[in-house]
């Protein structure tokens, strides 16, 4: 104690008893921190090709054809109709042909008719595979016409899209034999999208 003009001077020191109850820290519960990896910074473009783009990276080529005897390609509403395209290869399904040979003639036919819409229509964009059909110079015996005619709806699937506008409705049919001796001939309707 301390005397202050001969007054003792209490001490301003508080005393413990005298003290407010101290506020005891509550701990909050440590967040859980997740590793992520740091994001990229190249970015990835998906580039989607039209049909005329997808029909060019394959190897087709278009260029303008000389009107001929028939129509190769006519358009009627908003629809354009093929004429009848015939393979480059000769021959009968089931007599010297194989399956595999006239799966490539029918894709060769599918090219053919692709160049006459094109001819047509000035692109492949912005049309949609209505209807196929796939005549097969075939024997009587012969019964896989509709793979043969795969050739054809394969390169059509891959261009305009299998699960798009290149499902198409198709008939393929055995023939005892079709103009020139071809060993197939397409023919096809597309429809022009608005």
């Amino acid at each position: 104690m301390s005397w202050q003009n001969g007054n003792p001077v209490v001490s301003s020191v508080p005393r413990p008893h005298d003290l407010p109850p101290r506020k005891t820290k509550v701990e909050k519960p440590l967040k859980t921190r997740i590793h992520r990896p740091p994001i990229p910074t190249t970015i990835f473009f998906v580039l989607i090709m039209t049909p005329q783009q997808k029909a060019e990276s394959l190897g087709l080529t278009f260029t303008k054809q000389a009107p001929g005897y028939l129509n190769l390609c006519i358009r009627s509403g908003n629809q354009l109709l093929t004429s009848g395209h015939v393979s480059d290869l000769k021959g009968k399904l089931g007599a010297g042909v194989s399956t595999e040979d006239g799966y490539k003639a029918a894709k060769n036919c599918a090219e053919k008719v692709l160049r006459s819409v094109w001819d047509t229509h000035g692109t492949l964009d912005g049309l949609k595979v209505i209807k196929v059909l796939g005549c097969v110079n075939s024997t009587l015996d012969y019964s896989d016409q509709h793979l043969v005619i795969n050739g054809c709806s394969d390169l059509l699937h891959e261009i305009f899209g299998k699960e798009g506008d290149g499902y198409h409705a198709r008939s393929a049919l055995g023939f005892a034999q079709l103009p020139t001796g071809a060993a197939v001939e397409v023919e096809a309707i597309f429809e022009i999208k608005a």
